[in-house]
């Protein structure tokens, strides 16, 4: 069986949280658990009038890129309901070559 990933492009990622909370519903998570958390890196100043504060999802452990939905030929809720499009699924070999930009991360489970 191919080894399953999820790639996230940060550049594109608009820090909405429609992935944490699609993982909440979908895995029934309570207060306080994530399968998909963001995390909050800034703000600070960068030069002149830029700033860099940026909200980024990081799979927990708790993620198995949902597995349940994946094995019925759906993706994992998370890149369902990415409003920016910036997750993708597929096949860790694939995703890899996709890897062109720095604010990149390929992440995948056992």
């Amino acid at each position: 069986m191919t080894q399953q990933g999820l790639l996230i492009d940060y550049e594109f990622c608009t820090g909405c949280h429609a992935c944490e909370m699609a993982c909440k519903v979908e895995k029934g998570l309570g207060e306080g658990e994530w399968g998909v958390k963001l995390a909050e890196i800034g703000p600070w100043k960068l030069d002149g009038d830029a700033w860099e504060w940026d909200y980024v999802p990081m799979p927990t452990q708790r993620c198995d890129l949902c597995a349940e939905r994946t094995r019925a030929g759906k993706v994992p809720a998370c890149v369902h309901h990415c409003q920016s499009l910036a997750m993708e699924f597929g096949p860790v070999d694939e995703l890899a070559r996709k890897v062109t930009k720095p604010r990149m991360v390929l992440f995948s489970v056992q």
